[in-house]
């Protein structure tokens, strides 16, 4: 696994652990020569992800539309900072230079990117491993309601399985490179292919 892409807030949230959780991915990505893919701010849980892996002399390539660059969010310390026109193309090639991604807290925007590539797995459109980093039970109610929507039959069990869930860098580490995707159809009650 050469480079991981991470999804996170640009806000630091309102508990320490958010923040010391994001500077021990950074670390830990760093430190097991791991790269990081990662939005490409300065602010939040970004930048402290992102300030952790470079103190700890790791790759760090940002992806950041122009859009965003021009509000002075932007990592200055980033040897690697990717300039994009969108928040689409920004995903694209996140999930391009990636072998895996992982969401740690995070808003709306979290959510969005974790989903997409999330889908797109589903979809088969790659076989690369997703997963959250569940600090102090953040993911834990998301959790359940994507069990919910198994259960609902919106959903196939191998499905849900294919999001990764690790209480710690090392563990979710460890998950995602013993990860295998599963040769499921999508679509429930059309057979399987």
């Amino acid at each position: 696994m050469r480079r991981i892409c991470v999804f996170l807030g640009s806000n630091a949230g309102r508990r320490a652990e958010y923040a010391e959780a994001a500077a021990a991915v950074g670390t830990t990505l760093a430190r097991q020569g791991i790269g990081l893919v990662y939005g490409g701010a300065s602010v939040g849980l970004m930048g402290i992800l992102a300030d952790a892996a470079l103190a700890a002399g790791g790759e760090v390539i940002g992806v950041i539309p122009r859009g965003i660059l021009e509000r002075e969010v932007a990592h200055k310390g980033l040897a690697d900072l990717r300039i994009v026109d969108s928040m689409h193309e920004r995903k694209a090639l996140m999930a391009e230079l990636s072998d895996a991604f992982v969401a740690l807290p995070g808003g709306a925007g979290t959510l969005e990117e974790l989903f997409e590539v999330w889908t797109w797995a589903q979809l088969g459109s790659h076989e690369k491993p997703c997963a959250v980093l569940d600090v102090a039970g953040y993911f834990e109610r998301l959790l359940g309601f994507v069990d919910h929507m198994v259960a609902e039959g919106f959903m196939r069990a191998e499905h849900r399985d294919m999001l990764l869930v690790a209480g710690d860098p090392e563990s979710l580490l460890a998950r995602l490179r013993d990860y295998r995707a599963p040769q499921v159809a999508k679509w429930i009650g059309r057979g399987e292919r």
